[in-house]
């Protein structure tokens, strides 16, 4: 298998709303299923090839999807991907609470579907598949994102300050902190914190903690390959292994020795808050 990466933060008005941008062309991939794990981010791929085939929704029920073009919102269970042995694309990582200023529809409304990028109601989203094709280099490519993303921006409102303080913490914490004491510091009652929490993200907080809690493990796997699980739930505010192990059949649709397996071997991108200032 041979690879090529490309990471890069946006233009710096952005980046209050877009975490990176992220180019891959992956040659000899084996053919099988590659799980799309649930994150902190809103989350938006264009292939640069083929369209790209979901086999199983995140929410179990709803209708496979193939396009070039696809956002998904926060979700609690895996989505099942076609994994072909070439594909080439960008994936984003947005931040929920400027979905609705970026994208023009809420955290809420993507909350655990995929969509295809047409569909959002924006010509200029619509066209991206396409436009970035056609560019000749990464650089080319991430310069016209910024200026889709930049023309598309609205009034840049983010939701609830107390949301974001909130949200931040969690973040800061990888989902390890109390609802109520968070409801205690911003002055709500858990139940009044809980509604509005997941009217801006699109999902409650303690599932947005759940979200978080995973995919600090996730990161520990793929930073070391680290399969010292016991030790591995503790470090990321589990009860116990069998806890972990239980939470990632949940979240991932497998145990994390089976995705260790499966996926570790072809994950090659920097994690969420390293550096991403480089385009190779």
């Amino acid at each position: 298998m041979t690879g090529e990466w490309a990471v890069a933060r946006p233009h710096r008005a952005l980046r209050p709303l877009v975490a990176r941008y992220i180019g891959y062309t992956q040659h000899g991939m084996p053919a099988g299923v590659h799980r799309g794990l649930p994150s902190r981010f809103v989350t938006l791929v264009i292939s640069l090839d083929e369209p790209m085939r979901v086999l199983g929704m995140p929410i179990p029920g709803e209708s496979p999807l193939a396009a070039r073009g696809m956002v998904g919102g926060m979700h609690t269970g895996p989505a099942l991907l076609e994994q072909a042995p070439f594909q080439s694309g960008i994936h984003l990582e947005l931040n929920p609470l400027g979905a609705h200023a970026l994208l023009g529809v809420s955290a809420a409304e993507l909350s655990g579907h995929l969509v295809e990028l047409g569909d959002l109601g924006s010509p200029a989203l619509a066209a991206l598949p396409d436009r970035l094709t056609e560019a000749p280099t990464w650089h080319r490519r991430f310069e016209i994102l910024d200026e889709t993303l930049g023309a598309s921006l609205g009034d840049g409102d983010t939701g609830t300050p107390e949301i974001g303080w909130a949200w931040r913490r969690m973040l800061t914490a990888a989902g390890r902190v109390r609802v109520d004491a968070l409801a205690d510091e911003v002055g709500w009652s858990r139940r009044h914190f809980g509604e509005l929490f997941r009217r801006e993200l699109g999902l409650p907080p303690k599932q947005a903690a759940r979200v978080l809690r995973f995919e600090r493990a996730g990161a520990v796997l793929r930073a070391s390959g680290r399969v010292d699980l016991a030790a591995l739930a503790v470090d990321c505010g589990y009860y116990d292994q069998a806890h972990l192990t239980r939470e990632w059949r949940a979240l991932a649709g497998c145990t994390p020795g089976v995705w260790i397996a499966e996926e570790l071997p072809f994950l090659q991108y920097a994690e969420p808050g390293a550096d991403a200032d480089s385009v190779a």
